[in-house]
């Protein structure tokens, strides 16, 4: 009998990508594809312009985090469970990467040397750092919240983001969650609201890494538009 439930309740040998992980994998790996591409063209244009002391360290980072994702790092099966930690590490690497490239531009700007002579130059790598602490905070939130993606799908009760959809789940088709896509756009309106828009903090380490990423974002968006305004003219 324990055996017949064993086998009901085990998972079938054939689970594809969506289920295993809990979500599609594409939009976290084109997001960070398109941000890759990106990156490695400003690295060409300004070789000797780099916020840390290897100019590859960055793409390379989201190099492996890509592997990462597309093995599955969230997914729900055991043999793969361990690369969950190894991903959430990758992405706290890129988090710190992107904050310490926006302390060095900030600190260009105020000293007004490097890319900050060039409104071009200052708008493009301005824009890459605002573009990269966008996705690496969208990340952390996507595998933070509720403790993944596949954790999500067993549970999907709110814990540290409660969606539009949570609190009004009328809205929602039945079994809806969030998925990578949504955490994006968090990311995006934080940064540029500076504060919650549609979806609201629940947890301690929820409200304060909105608020580091918006403190951040205000910062780097304040400094570059007076630079830049200053430069043109």
């Amino acid at each position: 009998m324990t055996a017949q439930l064993d086998a009901a309740t085990a998972p079938p040998p054939d689970l594809d990508a969506e289920t295993s992980l809990g979500e599609p994998r594409w939009p976290p790996a084109l997001a960070l594809i398109v941000f890759m591409a990106i990156n490695v063209a400003l690295r060409v244009w300004l070789p000797h312009e780099t916020a840390v002391g290897i100019p590859w360290a960055v793409p390379a980072i989201e190099a492996v985090l890509l592997v990462l994702l597309l093995l599955g790092p969230a997914a729900g099966t055991r043999p793969r469970r361990w690369l969950r930690p190894i991903a959430v590490t990758f992405v706290i690497v890129l988090v710190l990467a992107a904050l310490w490239a926006t302390a060095f531009l900030i600190r260009d700007l105020i000293k007004g040397s490097g890319v900050t002579e060039s409104p071009s130059e200052l708008l493009a790598s301005g824009g890459v750092v605002w573009l990269g602490n966008n996705l690496a905070f969208a990340l952390l939130y996507w595998l933070m919240d509720s403790g993944g993606p596949a954790m999500r799908r067993r549970r999907p009760e709110p814990e540290d983001f409660a969606f539009t959809q949570h609190m009004s789940p009328e809205l929602a088709p039945p079994g809806w969650r969030p998925v990578f896509l949504d955490y994006l756009h968090l990311g995006f309106t934080n940064a540029t609201a500076f504060s919650p828009t549609d979806v609201m903090p629940l947890t301690l380490r929820a409200k304060y890494t909105m608020l580091v990423q918006s403190t951040v974002a205000l910062a780097l968006f304040g400094l570059i538009v007076a630079r830049a305004v200053n430069a043109f003219t």
